[in-house]
């Protein structure tokens, strides 16, 4: 058995469905009935919104008590360590996310992924493993989910079987259940560090290299307008967080996202977020109408979480009229592909626009790409950094400024390359240095830029 400890002090125990000593004689399933008996009775001697009020002590006491009465006829030889189990999963039920719990409060875990009741995956250090998590049936998950999204004013049901949430503490959430879902209710968890990530930390990470982040950093107070590209759980939020970082604290930002989970820390932040549809399948207010909205919010900065559809025409028209310094991220697999999906998500607008005016809206608006990905080791980094130079014909023009080059894996499956600049300057230089920004030649340099 180990123990962890929770923010207040509280002992988690997780012990392997193995120890016969741990389950008190008890199998999986009747553990699980039991701390469904206990929430049961618990539910209906104290009123739910009193009982999840109580002070944690006088709610542990409530829980002994039930505990008592329903392992007097379910299991009287209940052990010392399994009863410290069941307690801490009907506080679980009562005051949290029911199993997931100590999941959603260990601080190594990145992702959590409920496939169904009997499957409970977590992710560490940027590998997947199988944890010994169960739910009782599929009204177990249910609840769980139930109890994420009603604060939100969001609902799950079969007439929308699909919805994005956050936690408390930022964290995404998405569930999908039956009858989209074969296995049963499913969630994904996207965790969030409590702390927001620096600069430093990402430099640490070796997602990035100190001369990258000064470039980075230079464009954002420069006010280019950047987008951050990558697979899925490469890491765009953190490091359009990190980014974020770097705007002026006087700036006025608007944020635009599905599901709020940026985490900004200037004082003049406005959060704008999405919602669906009701029950007659109205009142939705999608990012692309947001998007409008922002513009007539006297923005100087607008971060779109992620751009998926048409709210890329609003965008970039945004920036071609005066919003300049813009962030937000989208998912590709390269650069350049990244360019292709913007004209892709301009043509989603619905307007008849030839290929070319769209590419020029690009190539006018647009100024960097960070692009990250997500290798076999887990680790995370930024793979290239290229500036949108213009058009060639019908052609963007796209230029690698830093790169990521990877040599190889070690004998213990770790990613060996390193980050270099190409040698080649940005054409917007002039630019930067019209507003008061200078930067080194020496940071160009590949054979030494971080020296």
């Amino acid at each position: 058995m180990s123990v962890a400890t929770t923010q207040d002090g509280a002992n988690v125990y997780r012990v392997s469905e193995a120890d016969p000593e741990a389950a008190g004689g008890l199998t999986r399933q009747e553990r699980l009935e039991l701390v469904s008996r206990v929430h049961a009775k618990l539910l209906e001697e104290v009123e739910p919104k009193r009982l999840t009020a109580l002070p944690r002590e006088r709610m542990m006491d409530e829980i002994r008590a039930a505990l008592d009465r329903a392992s007097a006829e379910a299991a009287p030889a209940l052990s010392g360590r399994a009863r410290i189990r069941v307690l801490r999963e009907v506080y679980d039920e009562v005051s949290g996310y029911g199993p997931i719990q100590p999941l959603i409060e260990d601080p190594t875990l990145t992702e959590i992924m409920v496939n169904g009741p009997e499957q409970v995956y977590a992710e560490r250090d940027g590998k997947l493993f199988l944890t010994d998590i169960r739910f009782r049936d599929d009204a177990h998950v249910l609840r769980i989910i139930e109890r994420i999204v009603t604060p939100l004013g969001r609902r799950i049901d079969e007439a929308s079987p699909m919805v994005d949430a956050r936690l408390p503490d930022g964290s995404r959430v998405n569930a999908i259940i039956p009858p989209l879902s074969l296995v049963g209710p499913c969630i994904n968890i996207r965790k969030f560090s409590r702390v927001p990530y620096t600069a430093d930390d990402l430099i640490a990470f070796g997602t990035i290299t100190p001369a990258m982040t000064a470039f980075i950093k230079a464009c954002v107070v420069g006010r280019l307008n950047l987008i951050i590209s990558g697979g899925t759980g490469s890491g765009k939020t953190t490091t359009l967080n990190v980014l974020s970082s770097f705007i002026p604290n006087a700036e006025r930002i608007v944020t635009i996202e599905d599901a709020a989970e940026l985490q900004l820390q200037q004082e003049h932040v406005v959060t704008l977020e999405g919602r669906p549809p009701n029950l007659e399948g109205q009142g939705e207010v999608t990012i692309r109408m947001l998007v409008r909205n922002a513009l007539r919010m006297r923005p100087e900065r607008i971060i779109v979480g992620e751009v998926r559809g048409g709210e890329a025409l609003d965008m970039l028209q945004a920036m071609n009229t005066g919003h300049d310094g813009s962030l937000s991220t989208v998912h590709t697999n390269s650069p350049r592909d990244t360019l292709s999906r913007l004209e892709t998500m301009v043509l989603m607008a619905g307007m008849e626009l030839p290929a070319r005016a769209v590419r020029e809206q690009i190539a006018s608006a647009m100024n960097l790409i960070v692009h990250q990905h997500r290798f076999s080791d887990g680790t995370r980094k930024v793979t290239h950094i290229s500036e949108i130079q213009g058009m060639e014909g019908d052609v963007v023009v796209l230029q690698d400024l830093f790169l990521y080059r990877q040599r190889g894996l070690d004998e213990n499956g770790k990613v060996i390359g390193e980050h270099v600049a190409t040698g080649l300057r940005p054409k917007f230089l002039p630019l930067l240095e019209s507003r008061g920004i200078h930067l080194s030649a020496d940071m160009f340099d590949p054979k030494g830029g971080d020296k």
